[in-house]
């Protein structure tokens, strides 16, 4: 059942070379049938052909699917073995255990702050957990738990949103992870999974148990349903031209739908690779696997990931020399001012872009898509 990488967001990396199409893969966490000691992780092409297995070791009801592209790493949270568990980013091979979770990881998010944040599915030990990107634990991040997480967004001002399953809401967290009590109750929804913001601060809910996904506007009112007829549907990420890939647990599919929610079609057609069950979906460019250059890691520089208008983490910035956009072909398009907090990219072609902070020592990156 649950899992994303969210939206939020996809972070790649990208240096002085050309980011190309072919090197970007698809990959669903499929979970199967719940079982333990079950589930894989699938990868396709970008069109959503040539399905292979790329892991199938040390899986029990596999969640979200994090790279760590400096370490050629990927993470993935195991729901029924309460391990995230460590595997080669180029091969697919078991490495180790990455770290064990009492209440069960779910979503796995990079935040502002560097750190892998993990939430859990218990009833009793679900609080945020942090983690140093080597495994080390930081400790618990939020004052309470939140029963059946199952989705992680932070807004442009740094609050953390949690969003749970059984209690069909979202609970608002600020930027100390002291909670602000219910953002969005259960008037709308019946079983939550994923949770993004868009430019407007608009908040998207996917109902697993509905099959549509909701939004809210930054109060938590309700704006209405943005899109139907999703069953089951769970995992998200988004494409270049800004179209989002939506999991359908229903008819074991990734279907593609334009930025205003008008369904495209099936981009992994149902049952492709033996998908039964997809938990997560993520975009991710294979060409930034390995390069020794430059500290490659997932880090929030700037949200929301989608829009015209973007906000700078201050506290990511104490260190950071420059701040530059760089176009898919790795054109440098822009440099910012890392005094000024707001970025307006309305000026900027609708498109993929990345954000790369730079200390002069390491660097690290975002992908974000403008759209006007």
């Amino acid at each position: 059942m649950k899992t994303v990488h969210l939206l939020l967001l996809t972070l790649i990396f990208i240096a002085t070379h050309t980011v190309h199409a072919q090197d970007v893969k698809i990959y669903v966490s499929d979970a199967e049938n719940f079982a333990a000691n079950s589930g894989k992780i699938l990868q396709y092409d970008i069109d959503g052909s040539n399905p292979q297995t790329f892991i199938d070791e040390e899986l029990s009801w596999p969640q979200d699917i994090v790279f760590l592209a400096d370490r050629n790493e990927v993470l993935i949270s195991n729901l029924n073995s309460n391990r995230i568990t460590k595997y080669n980013a180029s091969t697919g091979a078991y490495i180790a255990d990455f770290a064990t979770v009492a209440g069960g990881p779910t979503r796995m998010e990079i935040g502002p702050d560097g750190l892998l944040y993990v939430i859990q599915w218990s009833t009793t030990d679900n609080k945020v957990l942090r983690f140093e990107l080597d495994g080390t634990p930081a400790g618990e991040y939020t004052d309470v738990g939140v029963a059946r997480s199952i989705g992680i967004a932070w807004d442009a001002t740094g609050n953390l949103y949690i969003s749970s399953f059984s209690q069909a809401n979202v609970t608002r967290f600020d930027t100390n992870g002291m909670s602000t009590g219910e953002f969005i109750d259960n008037a709308q929804l019946s079983g939550p999974t994923n949770i993004f913001f868009d430019n407007n601060g608009d908040l998207f809910v996917f109902d697993w148990n509905a099959g549509d996904v909701e939004r809210y506007n930054n109060n938590g009112t309700h704006l209405g349903t943005f899109i139907t007829d999703v069953g089951q549907v769970e995992g998200v990420d988004f494409l270049a031209n800004g179209n989002i890939l939506l999991g359908h647990g229903s008819d074991a599919s990734v279907k593609q739908y334009l930025s205003d929610g008008t369904l495209v079609g099936s981009t992994v057609p149902s049952g492709s690779g033996g998908l039964e069950q997809p938990n997560a979906v993520v975009l991710f460019d294979r060409s930034t696997l390995g390069n020794d250059d430059f500290e490659v890691a997932s880090l929030v520089l700037v949200t929301p990931s989608i829009g015209s208008q973007f906000t700078l983490f201050n506290e990511g910035f104490n260190t950071v020399d420059r701040l530059q956009i760089y176009d898919t072909t790795g054109r440098l398009v822009t440099e910012l001012d890392t005094n000024n907090l707001v970025w307006n990219a309305s000026q900027m072609a609708e498109g993929v872009y990345f954000v790369v902070a730079n200390n002069g020592v390491n660097k690290r990156t975002q992908k974000i898509i403008v759209k006007q």
